[in-house]
């Protein structure tokens, strides 16, 4: 007896039109077209989750390079000279003070300095 695939496709197909939800013309209605659009939807949001991070390590290069270069420094020395004294401080935090906090900032780079 053959087995018809009613309910198990239906299944199936209910899933990637749900996940093809607010595309464009064919690619949220018609199965074929939403299925393709859903991978390479998916495909896009694995490599930009990854180029997300590259993105954000950028910006606070550029934050704290901007706000060491106003103190007479440039970002590598200033990196250079952190890591001499062993002050273990993040980007993402270096980058937080030079745009929040200022003073503290501008403590901090003095301090390596001497």
């Amino acid at each position: 007896m053959r087995v018809k695939t009613g309910f198990t496709r239906r299944r199936r197909h209910k899933k990637i039109r749900k996940l093809a939800r607010g595309y464009f013309g064919q690619k949220h209605s018609t199965f074929k077209k939403a299925k393709e659009q859903v991978y390479k939807s998916l495909q896009y949001a694995y490599r930009h989750r990854k180029e997300k991070k590259r993105n954000f390590r950028r910006l606070w290069i550029l934050r704290i390079n901007a706000a060491v270069r106003e103190l007479g420094l440039n970002y590598s020395t200033f990196m250079h000279l952190l890591k001499k004294n062993n002050i273990n401080l993040n980007r993402k935090v270096l980058a937080d003070m030079a745009v929040r906090d200022k003073e503290a900032f501008k403590a901090l780079v003095e301090s390596v300095r001497e």
